[in-house]
This record gives C-alpha cells, sequence and structure tokens, in this order.
C-alpha cells in the first residue's frame, strides 16, 4: 500500500511540473515572436513589391520609329547621315506610356556594354543605346538585355511597306493613305495603332508612333498621342524626304 501511494504523489509531482506557468511563458513568448517575425518580413516583402510594381505602372509601349532623311536634313552625324547610308526608318526608342505623358529616368542602372554589343546595329547610333536606356528602359521593369531584345523584337514585327523603305525619290502623301499603307502591309495594326509625327509645320514626315500593349501586342495609341500628331501634321499632306 505504501509502495502504491508513493507511485501515485510521484506521477502528481512530475504533473505539476508539467504545468509550470513558466512553461507557458515560454510558449507564448515563442509564438509571439514567430507572429512578430511572420509581420516583419510580410512588411519587408510587401515594401519590395511595391518598389518593384513602380516601374511597372505605365499603360503601353510605343515603339518610335524616325524617318532618318528627316532628321539628317538638319544634322550631320557620321554614324547615322554619311552620304550612302541610305537609311529609312530607324530604331528612336521604345518608350513606355502612360495614356497622359509617360515615366522617365527610373533609376541610374547602367546599360552594360557587353549586353549593347549583343544587339549591333539595333539603334542607328552609339548614343542612343544608352540615352534610350537610362530615360526610357529604365521604367520598363526589365533588365538591359530583356529591354534591347523587346525592343529588336517590336521592331523586327513591323513590316516596312517597300515604297517607304528607301525611296531614290521623295513621296508626297497624306497621312490618311501613309497609315493606311502601313496597315495594307500588317495585318495585326489598325490606324489606331499608329501615329504620325511631322516636322516644318507639318510639311515633312519625322516619326512614326507604333502602340503596342505591355505584353507586346498592337493596341491603340493614346488620344494625347493622336492629337498631338495631328497637331504636327496639319497640312493636308507631307513630303517623305528621299533616302541618300
Amino acid at each position: 500500500m505504501r509502495i502504491f501511494l508513493t507511485l501515485l504523489i510521484g506521477l502528481w509531482l512530475v504533473s505539476c511540473a508539467d504545468n509550470q506557468p513558466g512553461n507557458t511563458a515560454t510558449t507564448t513568448r515563442d509564438s509571439g515572436k514567430e507572429n512578430s517575425t511572420n509581420k516583419a518580413t510580410a512588411t519587408r516583402n510587401s515594401k519590395n513589391s511595391n518598389q518593384n510594381n513602380k516601374k511597372s505602372q505605365f499603360d503601353f509601349y510605343v515603339l518610335a520609329l524616325s524617318w532618318s532623311p528627316d532628321f539628317c536634313a538638319d544634322n550631320n552625324d557620321p554614324q547615322q547621315c554619311s552620304l550612302g547610308k541610305k537609311l529609312g526608318f530607324v530604331l528612336h526608342g521604345l518608350w513606355p506610356q502612360y495614356n497622359s505623358g509617360y515615366p522617365s529616368n527610373c533609376s541610374t542602372e547602367k546599360m552594360p556594354a557587353a549586353v549593347k554589343a549583343k544587339f549591333p546595329n539595333l539603334y542607328p547610333n552609339q548614343k542612343l543605346y544608352d540615352h534610350e536606356w537610362s530615360k526610357h528602359g529604365t521604367c520598363a521593369s526589365l533588365t538591359p538585355e530583356e529591354y534591347l531584345a523587346l525592343s529588336k523584337s517590336l521592331k523586327d514585327s513591323v513590316t516596312i511597306p517597300k515604297i517607304y523603305k528607301s525611296p531614290e525619290k521623295s513621296i508626297r502623301v497624306t497621312p490618311k493613305k501613309f497609315k493606311q499603307d502601313i496597315v495594307a502591309a500588317n495585318s495585326a495594326l489598325s490606324e489606331n495603332s499608329l501615329a504620325v509625327n511631322c516636322s516644318g509645320n507639318g510639311r515633312f514626315l519625322t516619326e512614326m508612333f507604333v502602340c503596342f500593349s505591355i505584353d507586346g501586342q498592337p493596341t491603340a495609341c493614346s488620344q494625347e498621342l493622336h492629337k498631338r500628331a495631328a497637331r504636327s501634321c496639319q497640312n493636308p499632306d507631307f513630303l517623305v524626304r528621299n533616302v541618300r
């Protein structure tokens, strides 16, 4: 009987020790640390996500294709404008765009020389690689290589009609007819996907904007771009200067 009572007392003491307040407090502290850690991690992740999304908050892309003969009429860039180059439409840039305005200079990240080397002759001169990346590419939420790859892909997706590739003689055309000619050569495009810009108070073709969605599909340009283009090409027709 004594042995049996001794065993019961021993079991009771062990049970009391397991339920001491100190053990409960340890569990509570550990749980609190875990909750605190999870909250801190979630906060950091949320901040990082917000920072990463800042650059990608734009509405569409503008693929800006400049008419090189118009640029070279007032500039003497040796890479682009030397006699015999005979450049027509050239890539000015790929620009993230808001429906009103555009973001610019979103970071100080540089364009590595090794990346430029992977895309030779993408631009008509070397200066544009750094300028376009710094001003526009840094706002696209892409790496330098991804940005140049997308620029090349979208540029190559636009077929320039034969009449406008390297005209030996200048061409006079209306803005409406010019757009129709581009759309006829590009079934995925519509006239709303294009904004045509002029120089010389509407006398000369200077640039064509082709608008793409963020995932690279043709889309309508904004009303802002269409209105600006209409103001620049205010004459009934314009001259497409010949290459040289």
